[in-house]
């Protein structure tokens, strides 16, 4: 029996994308707060639950081997049907900050294949974080002639 619901390994999932570039960000924090509010996947969810699977993945990441025992622990909570929508979480975990590190891609790269999203779907899952997370670039301010 797992220690986690699928919703719970739903969570994992996103608090281990974030934590993959040794920092978390508020906008990171906030959008799985976000996540978790409003999507379909955590109906009935218990919030008091996000404090749990956020400490959890702290303290197996802080062991030996613990990146690979969390995705063993998500893969085995997760039903197969919800693999490309924890997929989808990461990515959109990864790109709230405006930037991916190499240590997120890699955790990505990994999630993906332990998950089986092929690589179409995962294309258009990132090319869809991408599109969320896009900024309105700065324009410079127009010079006025006195």
């Amino acid at each position: 029996m797992s220690l986690f619901t699928p919703q719970d390994a739903l969570v994992a999932t996103m608090v281990t994308t974030s934590a993959a570039d040794e920092r978390i960000s508020s906008n990171e924090l906030l959008s799985i707060e976000r996540t978790v509010a409003a999507l379909p996947a955590f109906a009935g969810y218990d919030k008091d639950r996000l404090a749990y699977v956020t400490r959890t993945v702290f303290d197996m990441l802080s062991e030996d081997d613990g990146l690979d025992a969390i995705l063993g622990m998500i893969i085995e909570a997760l039903p197969r049907a919800l693999n490309e929508t924890a997929y989808a979480f990461a990515c959109d975990l990864a790109a709230a900050d405006g930037t991916v590190k190499m240590t997120e891609l890699r955790w990505l790269e990994m999630l993906r294949h332990e998950l089986g999203v092929g690589r179409l779907a995962a294309a258009a899952i990132e090319r869809g974080a991408r599109a969320r997370h896009q900024r309105i670039p700065e324009e410079p301010a127009e010079s006025v002639e006195l």
